[in-house]
């Protein structure tokens, strides 16, 4: 069988070229004699891997010396209670930004363990989330161990289109829809995480980006495995981290090296979100309901308006090889995921289908 365009939102597609060669490496490693999934996490082979992939994520986001990687397990959600249990270190109060989802449940999580005051949020806004809400300075107490803001929204369909101001407080972004998408100033935050499934490797890897003075100050009842100072002196290695996704995570940011790092990534990825964004725009029969200077170039939400035909569109749209389009279960229509890995003949043959399909099936 012929592979698909597949949509998801996550876990979604790898680069062709980084599968190739993971199926080139999958049954012996260099000159391991192994796989990467069978070998020692304290081998030699498996430590180089990990710090290359480390060296090729420092190059590709520019990451300043002062801030520790780390790979670690449990997805981006686990990092719901890291990070408060972590950051909420001198006034036990922190800042939330709730623009979707995941930052609501973040925000909900945080709560167990400090002081936690919503900021700003577009849950009010119509459709819900469908915006980003601005802020200033203002807007945080000044008092507060760190905001926190989900930066692209995956259900939504939104992504924040400035960099908060949060004077002298560390500022704490979920980046796990858009992380290597596009150029990002890493020295704006305090932290960065993402969960891995959308544009680095398999699920499984979570990605922390940490500031060196926002390290060891974890409350004492923290567990072991969510204290970053722990972490940080394992070298990622407390215990046996995800091997595999690390090593395809390294083959992904060498991927992106070779192309030209993340200036082109976000050419491409502009040129590809442009395309359906256009079409969007330039017909009735489809609605993008996101506020146009918050779309997100990575998740693009539409709606036919008619239930039915929603769903009609995305079993059609299956069998003709565009995967995964229906929209997240709690807010219906449609949703093309078009992260770095999807090709832009991807996106032209899902417009192609979309005027196909309207022309075959026209609303009453």
């Amino acid at each position: 069988m012929e592979r698909v365009y597949n949509f998801s939102a996550g876990p979604s597609m790898l680069p062709l070229e980084v599968l190739e060669q993971a199926q080139k490496d999958l049954i012996c490693y260099g000159e391991s004699g192994m796989s990467v999934m069978e070998m020692s996490h304290r081998s030699y082979d498996f430590e180089e891997i990990l710090h290359s992939a480390e060296e090729s994520l420092r190059k590709v986001m520019d990451i300043p010396q002062n801030y520790k990687v780390l790979f670690l397990q449990g997805g981006a959600s686990t990092q719901f209670a890291a990070v408060p249990l972590n950051l909420l270190s001198e006034h036990k109060c922190a800042d939330y930004i709730v623009s979707g989802q995941f930052s609501k449940k973040a925000a909900t999580e945080a709560k167990k363990y400090g002081d936690i005051a919503i900021a700003a949020s577009s849950a009010g806004a119509t459709p819900t989330f469908s915006t980003i809400p601005e802020t200033t300075k203002a807007d945080f107490r000044p008092d507060a161990d760190y905001v926190h803001i989900c930066f692209n929204n995956t259900i939504y369909g939104t992504k924040f289109h400035y960099i908060p101001d949060t004077g002298n407080i560390p500022l704490v972004a979920d980046i796990s829809s858009c992380i290597i998408s596009e150029p990002i100033d890493v020295s704006k935050f305090g932290m960065l995480y993402a969960g891995a499934q959308k544009n680095v490797a398999p699920a499984g890897l979570t990605i922390v980006i940490i500031r060196e003075d926002l390290v060891g100050n974890a409350r004492p009842d923290t567990p072991a495995m969510l204290d970053y100072k722990n972490m940080v002196e394992n070298d990622s290695m407390y215990n046996t981290p995800p091997c595999w996704c690390i090593y395809m995570a390294k083959l992904v940011f060498d991927w992106i090296l070779s192309i030209g790092g993340l200036e082109e990534m976000k050419r491409r990825n502009e040129r590809k979100a442009s395309i359906l964004y256009d079409y969007l725009d330039g017909q009735d029969y489809y609605t993008a309901p996101v506020d146009k200077k918050c779309r997100s170039m990575m998740n693009v939400v539409f709606v036919t308006g008619d239930a039915d035909l929603d769903k009609k569109f995305a079993t059609e749209a299956a069998k003709a090889g565009l995967k995964n389009l229906k929209g997240h279960r709690s807010v219906g229509g449609m949703r093309a995921s078009i992260y770095n890995a999807m090709p832009e003949e991807g996106v032209v043959k899902l417009v192609e289908f979309m005027k196909k399909f309207a022309m075959e099936n026209p609303k009453l």
